[in-house]
């Protein structure tokens, strides 16, 4: 009996000890002190041999339990953490509580246009080395915005996501990524242009769905019930929340701007996209920004976070601080003259879950002691964060996502749709007498000339991360004919024009003529605005000598973000062809000589409105109002308020061929059926103008459904000689008279190919509520009663629809 009982415990110390052996430094072995789960070999936090490495039992953890609903769990989480552990998991290092098996993390990694190495994924390894070379790095916001194609912008989500996944899997970035930037550009001067998706707050919305969609949406998963259980592939962030749009202009900087912002601007313009972006996206998480917004810093207005994002929009999700905020309404803004303890007492009231720095970190459990703030409020901001991590699969793993590697990752597929993002943004602003495209027959010769002829990382721009390769300009080009290269500025500020002559001389050997010029992120960046919209230095000058003596056609190609005031290029007739690329991304070069070559045609619109540059002497950045400001004589802003000359208008381009529209049907009145709690709402009119008797109906009295849609059908002809595609705009421009209301406004968008000699049918669908509405100057979103019209593209139809309100 004795030695029976004593080989058995032998037999279980020698099980126990290969156990032990194989979870340290076998297959399963496991960073001890697990600063993520995942950056070990260990999928998942809820793992019991993790928990058997750290002495511990995971069955003894509720919140590791999966037959429990996530809230159950999350609460079980925070429940067995003292004030000091809870105070811990507030920044964006989330320093973790090992005694309760739970591990830190690092919440701030970003993705707007690829992974990229921005952020604090600093622990264990990097975000990119040899392990890990590279990420695919698609065309910067405003350029994929360009293509106006929903689908293509989601398309990028995905790929962006998987290959997050792939490289989370690999210890190399986080699950919660800060992306994307959804500000509206309203001035032209603006210095994160590049991020954004243009001047239109639908736009910027549609974009923000998509993209957002694309990051987060599980296939198969999108349409449950449950938002808040819903599986992530990753989390987004929609930022930054918001009438964010001064970085460093003549001394004003962000930290201390006050965006004095009306009511209606704030609801028509500054809102709109985000409140698309929780409402349609499902995003998990909105950033607020650096500024103040009427006298109150954005991360510390309660009524902007509790009351919007998470009240009336129902955020299933976090909301973030921009980085240091905190810090910044203590020191630069002196926000109330508050102590830390104060200053994070505001922030956690007004519903801010995550601090971006160390404030909450270092003064929350101080402000709790102090009965500033209840450690309630830090409970809330727990279980929002950890939700979040709990439907990304942190605890319990995503088995569909763990076999992604770096095979997925600059896949040859990603390279391509970033090629092919390219191309879609590329906008064809002038080509006289059809220069482009260019023959290979003809041209065997071409000049590559410029400050960004052999552009390489300046095509990424920023939040980018290191791209799996670069296909510069000239490297495109030399695929369809020999190139002759030329800087003809030493650098993007071209201060001298000593360069210039060679550029001229290659001009008259060729047969064709590039010129590819623009700015970059010395001009217009974060925390740096433009002063005015002239391209830099002498390359004005390059682009007319090189014009003026090139032996064959001239095409100018233009990188930047914001519009650049290039009148001159437009009216002169030794320059044929202008081409806006924006920051096309890693393969920008090889997309742009696919379109002056005519591989493919360009069907990209301008985001926003090109400025000539005397638009920014009329009025100074800091003043918030769109609508024109009489008084100051300020004109408007954006192509909804501004209506005077410009360079190039906002949903400007043209293609290789032409395209003929036709209206099938169209609904020509919108009748809405009033009961007796419904009543009508005034208007201002100008002068002499008809006012109905019943002006208008607040859109939130109405059960907005499919009685309040109209329809519009249109067949598209392609009638020119080539394939391509062409970007509908739907306009809206309300009944006549309506004091201060928009000009026209972006209602619908799509984009459709139409082979040469064929036609396409094209639909909208559009519900009167979110479609024909205005928002007055005391912050009412209305329907207004009278005739309408719907503009399609650049006045190539219009169609009145009338819209009559019935007791």
């Amino acid at each position: 009996m004795v030695a029976r009982s004593f080989i058995i415990l032998s037999l279980l110390a020698a099980t126990f000890l290969f156990t032990f052996t194989l979870a340290r430094n076998g297959p399963l072995a496991r960073i001890k002190d697990s600063t993520s789960t995942v950056n070990g070999n260990y999928t998942h936090v809820c793992d019991a041999l993790r928990f058997f490495e750290l002495g511990l039992n995971v069955k003894d953890f509720a919140y590791c339990d999966t037959s429990l609903p996530y809230e159950v769990r999350v609460k079980d989480l925070i429940d067995r953490m003292t004030l000091y552990e809870k105070v811990n998991q507030i920044g964006d290092t989330a320093y973790g509580v090992p005694r309760i098996g739970l591990p830190q993390y690092e919440w701030w990694s970003e993705a707007l246009h690829g992974v990229s190495d921005v952020g604090q994924w600093d622990h264990k390894a990097s975000f990119f080395d040899d392990d890990v070379p590279g990420a695919t790095s698609f065309p910067t916001v405003i350029t994929t915005a360009a293509s106006f194609n929903q689908s293509l912008w989601k398309r990028i989500g995905q790929a962006v996501s998987t290959e997050a996944r792939a490289m989370h899997n690999l210890g190399h970035a986080g699950l919660t990524f800060w992306s994307p930037n959804i500000n509206v550009v309203r001035d032209p001067r603006w210095g994160r242009a590049l991020e954004t998706p243009g001047e239109d707050p639908y736009v910027v919305g549609e974009y923000a769905v998509n993209y957002v969609r694309g990051l987060q949406d599980v296939e198969g998963t999108e349409n449950v019930t449950d938002l808040n259980s819903r599986p992530l592939k990753v989390a987004a962030c929609c930022k930054h929340y918001a009438a964010y749009d001064v970085d460093n202009w003549l001394g004003v900087e962000r930290y201390n701007f006050d965006a004095r912002v009306t009511e209606q601007d704030m609801m028509e313009t500054f809102l709109k996209p985000f409140e698309m972006c929780v409402k349609e996206g499902d995003v998990t998480s909105v950033m607020c920004s650096y500024n103040k917004i009427n006298g109150i810093p954005a991360c510390a207005d309660p009524r902007l976070l509790r009351g919007k994002i998470r009240g009336e929009w129902d955020l299933h999700g976090y909301i973030v601080s921009d980085c240091d905020s905190i810090e910044v309404m203590i020191n630069h803004q002196k926000w109330l003259k508050d102590e830390p303890e104060d200053a994070v007492a505001q922030a956690l009231k007004a519903g801010l879950d995550l601090d971006c720095g160390n404030y909450y970190t270092n003064h929350a459990r101080n402000s709790v002691s102090k009965g500033k703030v209840s450690e309630k409020d830090i409970d809330v901001a727990l279980k929002n964060l950890y939700i979040v991590l709990m439907r990304l699969g942190f605890f319990d793993g995503s088995p569909q996502f763990e076999k992604l590697d770096m095979t997925n990752v600059c896949s040859d597929e990603h390279i391509e749709l970033a090629t092919e993002a390219a191309r879609e943004g590329i906008v064809l602003l002038k080509n006289d007498n059809q220069t482009l495209p260019l023959s290979t027959d003809k041209i065997k010769t071409i000049a590559v000339v410029g400050p960004h002829a052999n552009a390489t990382s300046v095509m990424i721009g920023n939040y980018a991360g290191v791209p799996c390769q670069f296909t510069s300009p000239i490297d495109g080009f030399a695929k369809y004919g020999k190139v002759i290269y030329e800087m003809g500025c030493v650098d993007v500020a071209c201060k001298n024009d000593s360069m210039i002559f060679q550029a001229v001389k290659a001009a008259k050997k060729a047969d064709a003529t590039v010129v590819v010029v623009g700015i970059d992120l010395s001009i217009e960046a974060e925390s740096l605005d433009r002063e005015d919209l002239f391209l830099p230095g002498y390359q004005d000058r390059l682009i007319n000598l090189v014009a003026s003596q090139s032996k064959g056609p001239v095409a100018v190609v233009i990188m930047s973000a914001g519009g650049v005031d290039v009148s001159f290029a437009r009216d002169s007739s030794k320059i044929h062809s202008i081409l806006w690329a924006g920051y096309p991304g890693q393969e920008g070069g090889q997309a742009i000589a696919d379109v002056v070559f005519g591989k493919y045609n360009p069907g990209g619109k301008l985001p926003l409105t090109w400025h000539e540059n005397g638009y920014v002497e009329m009025l100074p950045m800091t003043s918030m109002p769109l609508r024109p400001i009489d008084h100051h004589g300020y004109p408007g802003r954006t192509y909804k308020f501004y209506n005077d000359s410009r360079v190039y208008h906002f949903g400007y381009g043209l293609s290789y061929t032409n395209f003929s529209y036709s209206l099938v049907s169209s609904t020509k009145s919108l009748q809405v059926q009033l009961n007796k709690f419904q009543h009508c709402r005034e208007l201002n009119y100008t002068e002499g103008s008809y006012k109905p008797a019943c002006p208008a109906i607040l859109i939130d009295d109405l059960q907005c459904n499919d009685h309040h849609n109209i329809e519009l059908n249109f067949e598209i002809k392609n009638v020119g000689e080539r394939d391509g595609s062409e970007v509908v705009i739907v306009y809206w421009t309300p009944p006549n008279g309506i004091v201060d209301a928009p000009i026209k406004q972006v209602v619908a968008f799509k984009r459709v190919f139409v082979g040469v000699g064929g036609s396409e049918k094209v639909s909208f669908v559009l519900n009167g509520c979110k479609s024909l509405g205005v928002v007055d100057y005391k912050g009412y979103n209305l329907m207004p009663s009278g005739g309408g019209n719907f503009i399609i593209g650049d006045n190539l139809m219009k169609i009145p629809v009338h819209i009559d309100f019935q007791h």
